[in-house]
């Protein structure tokens, strides 16, 4: 062997899921399906007994405990990683329930292997789940379950580090939704790339109808349908639109009951004890990065410290774009993936495709835990490929947490990376100023029209001629129909003071 024993490896990865349609559900809790994912994870493995020797245990939560105030409706264990740990038959010294995001399961992968390799670990099971399917579809029969439970034992608990991700100026204007707030970045890049809602839309429509072909031939991706770019991006009841310019099928499916599980040790404990050398997956590299809010942004249509995360790991890994064989690109709404590829000049209908499984619109959006399948499914890939690199990009938040892991199962020496310069950078970007008290005429920088509400919701972000943003909204149904009927982008908009601090939009010019 030409790499320490210290070396960090994955060694197990496995999946869970069930469908309220097949014929063995079992409405299984999100404890017991991130379980059952584990135990395949454990199995995946190829040794015997290895749960004993498990240290760590990390665990993502689920949407219904994400937030300090939300209510699960079933309830919930009071210490996720450690009901997990005794379904498995472990008892680790250490207990993590990550932060909120989608970037949690790569971000422990990383973390953990940094602990792996300095010897303040030896092994480290990492799992989450989400059952929101089952909770929408026995409340829908009237049925409940009691899915409560203790566990003691010390915890590190991070979920609600979640600070900053939004400000007051988006949420009291309507924009407090991933998906309001997504579509306000893909109107952004719509206006960059000068296409109307028709021309942009099967854009997006291109992008996401491969998923659904990987999806398809998936067998834990909740949706199995392969839909055309022109079915995608046309807007049917079926295919309704949530807020402007996403078509339902174009976002994340939080209709999901899936669990996954990752499994990871040194290179001297798995030779010790036993696990194969095939099944070993190694890290060569990682980023973890946090964006500032949305509206500290210079440019909307633009994640950069997204795609300085995704530049900064290749670098660490000493691969370029050209050497990635596999790649698994975060899929909550399409501008998370044009991202990183107008960022990295990777093309949207590159060969080697950009999901391992089928996206969040089509495999399943898991909540916080989607990266989790995605890692599972890529290592799969790689032992059945030797000496094949991939690339796996996870999101969090409305662009404002990425992590980056660069995988092989080619023997590599660990080499740690340390992401607090790139952190660092970041935090010094210039941001524009914001303008809260302007009323008056206001260049559109973006917008998105929200249909959730009874009547349709618009918020716009524009520019003042200071060049100052300022954000507003409007519930006038007749100025909701105006962005409706005519393309806010391109115009100029007037905004005046409102009731509560709020700038309402009065109309359109230009």
């Amino acid at each position: 062997m030409s790499v320490s024993d210290r070396t960090p490896v994955i060694i197990g990865v496995g999946e869970a899921s069930e469908r309220i349609d097949a014929p063995d559900y079992a409405a299984l809790s999100p404890a017991d399906l991130a379980a059952r994912a584990a135990a395949t994870a454990l199995a995946d493995a190829g040794a015997d007994g290895l749960a004993a020797h498990i240290d760590v245990v990390a665990a993502i939560p689920q949407f219904e405990v994400s937030g300090p105030r939300v209510v699960a409706p079933f309830g919930a264990s009071n210490n996720f990683p450690r009901s997990l740990a005794r379904r498995v038959g472990a008892d680790p010294v250490r207990a993590i329930w990550e932060a909120v995001g989608g970037q949690g399961p790569q971000h422990l992968v990383n973390e953990l292997a940094h602990a792996i390799a300095a010897g303040e670990a030896e092994m480290a099971l990492i799992a989450g789940s989400e059952a929101i399917s089952t909770v929408r579809h026995l409340q829908a029969k009237g049925e409940t379950r009691d899915w409560a439970e203790i566990a003691d034992g010390a915890v590190e608990d991070r979920r609600f580090d979640a600070q900053g991700m939004l400000t007051a100026e988006l949420v009291q204007h309507g924009a407090r939704t991933p998906i309001s707030v997504y579509a306000m970045f893909e109107n952004a890049r719509r206006a960059r790339e000068g296409k109307d809602r028709a021309a942009y839309a099967l854009e997006m429509g291109r992008l996401f109808a491969p998923f659904t072909q990987v999806a398809a031939g998936n067998p834990h991706a909740m949706s199995r349908e392969v839909y055309s770019p022109e079915a995608l991006a046309t807007v049917t009841e079926r295919n309704r639109l949530t807020s402007d310019p996403f078509p339902r099928r174009m976002v994340a499916r939080d209709q999901a009951n899936q669990g996954a599980a990752v499994l990871l040790t040194s290179v001297g404990k798995a030779r010790a004890l036993g696990v194969p050398q095939d099944r070993w997956i190694y890290l060569w590299g990682g980023a973890d990065v946090k964006e500032r809010t949305p509206v500290e942004r210079a440019d909307l249509s633009r994640g950069p410290a997204s795609v300085a995360a995704a530049k900064r790991a290749l670098e660490a890994a000493g691969v370029d774009l050209s050497d990635i064989g596999v790649i698994d690109l975060y899929s909550c709404f399409p501008i998370a993936v044009f991202n990183i590829c107008d960022g990295l000049g990777l093309a949207p209908d590159d060969p080697r495709g950009l999901t391992v499984t089928g996206g969040l619109p089509f495999f399943g959006g898991a909540g916080n835990n989607y990266s989790m399948h995605a890692i599972a499914e890529m290592v799969r890939r790689l032992r059945a490929r030797p000496g094949a690199v991939g690339f796996l990009g996870a999101n969090g938040g409305f662009l404002s947490k990425y992590s980056v892991g660069i995988y092989s199962s080619a023997e590599r020496a660990f080499q740690p990376f340390d992401s607090k310069p790139l952190q660092a950078e970041v935090d010094a970007w210039t941001a524009p100023a914001l303008d809260q008290g302007f009323e008056g005429e206001a260049a559109v920088e973006t917008y998105t029209i929200d249909y959730a509400q009874a009547s349709p919701r618009g918020v716009v972000v524009a520019r003042s001629p200071a060049r100052a943003r300022v954000v507003a909204m409007t519930d006038d149904p007749a100025v909701a129909r105006e962005m409706i009927e005519t393309d806010p982008l391109g115009r100029r908009v007037t905004i005046a003071a409102g009731d509560q601090g709020l700038r309402r939009v009065q109309g359109f010019s230009g």
